[in-house]
């Protein structure tokens, strides 16, 4: 199945390594793999095999590891395309976005969670603004 250029980044993104230390306070679990991100690939031929990733092939949904290349029969490498579930971050790329991705994370998780609670408030006052409305037609 072919996709297009503007997959959603949902798909790429992938579970941290359980032994991988990111500060507690953002408790981020999973990240969107991106290039530079060390990751190990934890499902199929290659499993247990560890790299830095090369390229994310957004078009064909996979994503190229260094050290995981297939031989061409003229003696060149080329790298083999890994599907982004099968394979887990080890040590992510952090640079100035993706920090700043990880404190919005954090900020939102501190926030409470007050957008389920807020519901019977909201439709209790939108039932009296009906009523209201309803008495000035009559």
């Amino acid at each position: 199945m072919q996709s297009t250029k503007f997959v959603p980044s949902i798909l790429f993104t992938q579970p941290l390594s359980g032994s991988l230390f990111i500060p507690t306070d953002t408790q981020v679990r999973s990240l969107p793999i991106a290039k530079g991100d060390i990751v190990r690939v934890m499902v199929g031929k290659y499993k247990g095999k560890e790299g830095k990733v090369i390229q994310v092939y957004r078009k064909k949904w996979v994503i190229h590891i260094e050290h995981v290349t297939r031989d061409k029969s003229n003696g060149s490498s080329i790298p083999i395309g890994i599907h982004p579930s099968n394979v887990a971050i080890t040590t992510p790329k952090l640079d100035k976005d993706r920090k700043a991705m990880l404190r919005r994370k954090a900020r939102s998780r501190r926030s409470p969670r007050t957008a389920g609670k807020d519901v019977a408030k909201d439709v209790a006052t939108k039932d009296t603004a009906m009523e209201d409305a309803t008495e000035v037609d009559s």
